[in-house]
């Protein structure tokens, strides 16, 4: 519902600025011009979605063999112990556990047809025991919150983006998004565990989030003390290093199951081939409307104001055009994801802008989308605080996704 009226609000406001820009100021080029971008844009979201398919193939195939190979179950027993202790309303034996720790280790692994599926199941599982047939418990509300920050540890589709629009190393913002999404989901889950007054210096809940900030800090710590060609150059090694790691353990841990690893791979690859068929329709509709919108000189108002705002306290305006990005983030997927392609074609996919957008779009997850699905499958109406936590986590992976591009590609 979100994406309707901001394609609307995009087209609309367009076509005032042209009339206003006609009328006013006799630009008779303003109508042909949009309209020839409407045609350039939907050639560019085909050839854009085209060009996805090998790579999303690739990635599609090589989750698949993760997730037959146990990957999930053993992500689920290494963070079992830690989302025990944050939904303490449920008890220790309630059946929700099994599919929140399901979910979550899913959307770490980026795996959006494994989590979706068991995220809707754990909300349904939690519902039946919800005091509340219509408003939020302290559990779905920590759950969604968890879901919305989107901690992800393997951010594939940005790297498939980024490779498709020309990125020399599309995986260089993998350490910087990883640093990011973990600000987010600490926001959201410390903002959420101050409502509930959830004990943070439980020793089990103080051994996992101590243990990863103190790594998180000592990673920031180091490339602090560095050059920016040190900071590149391990980050694009340490990233790929990581990446590749993580692929031959889902090839090793398939094969120690008799995971027949080459059919399960071509399974997993037709579902990323009608993934990346899926998205021609999405992305050329939102790329359509933000060309349009562009054209009409709106997006360039908008962001000259946001622009001179950060100017007249002097902060460093570099990483303005990836905004619209992060603006749209919370509110819809699609379009967030059509922005981050709309600056990397215009700026380049290795600009500083570009990153920075990239960056932003792995940060957090669509907070509006999230709660609207998975609150809807199960009836709830009021949803309490759910909302303000959530975007408290989108706020603070916003501003962090731009901290972790200055220091790593500024």
């Amino acid at each position: 519902m979100a994406l309707n009226y901001i394609w609307i609000f995009f087209f609309v406001v367009a076509f005032v600025i042209g009339l206003v820009k006609l009328i006013f100021f006799g630009d008779v080029n303003i109508f042909p011009e949009m309209m020839n971008s409407t045609f350039v844009m939907a050639k560019t979201g085909f050839e854009v979605s085209l060009g996805l398919t090998g790579v999303l193939t690739l990635w599609m195939g090589i989750m698949k063999i993760g997730e037959k190979g146990g990957v999930v179950k053993v992500f689920s027993r290494l963070v079992g112990p830690f989302f025990n202790k944050l939904f303490p309303s449920l008890g220790k034996d309630h059946p929700a556990h099994g599919s929140i720790l399901m979910n979550i280790t899913a959307n770490m692994l980026n795996l959006d047809n494994a989590a979706t599926p068991m995220g809707l199941k754990a909300m349904k599982e939690m519902q039946e025991t919800n005091p509340s047939a219509t408003s939020a418990s302290d559990a779905q509300i920590m759950f969604l919150v968890l879901n919305a920050s989107g901690l992800t540890i393997i951010p594939i589709s940005i790297m498939v983006y980024r490779a498709q629009l020309g990125a020399v190393n599309p995986s260089d913002v993998f350490i910087p998004i990883l640093l990011a999404t973990f600000f987010s989901t600490m926001a959201g889950l410390m903002s959420v565990a101050w409502k509930q007054k959830i004990n943070l210096l439980d020793k089990t809940i103080i051994a996992y989030i101590g243990g990863l900030t103190a790594i998180i800090g000592s990673i920031i710590w180091y490339f602090s003390r560095i050059d920016k060609e040190q900071i590149q150059t391990i980050s694009s090694v340490a990233s790929n290093l990581i990446i590749f790691s993580i692929i031959i353990s889902f090839i090793v841990l398939a094969f120690r199951k008799k995971v027949n690893v080459y059919d399960t791979f071509i399974e997993g690859a037709k579902e990323g081939f009608s993934t990346a068929i899926m998205i021609i329709p999405y992305l050329i509709a939102i790329l359509v409307a933000i060309g349009v919108f562009r054209t009409s000189g709106a997006l360039e108002w908008l962001m000259s104001g946001i622009t001179w705002t950060f100017q007249q306290v002097g902060i460093n305006t570099d990483f303005t055009p990836a905004l619209p990005t992060g603006l749209m983030k919370s509110l819809s997927g699609s379009g967030s994801r059509g922005m981050m392609v709309d600056v990397m074609k215009n700026y380049g996919a290795d600009s500083f802008a570009g990153r920075v957008a990239c960056t932003i779009q792995g940060s957090s997850d669509t907070t509006f989308y999230i709660l609207a699905v998975y609150f809807g499958s199960v009836g709830i109406k009021n949803t309490r605080y759910a909302l303000p936590c959530a975007l408290i986590a989108d706020f603070t992976g916003l501003v962090a996704a731009i901290f972790m591009a200055y220091l790593f590609f500024h």
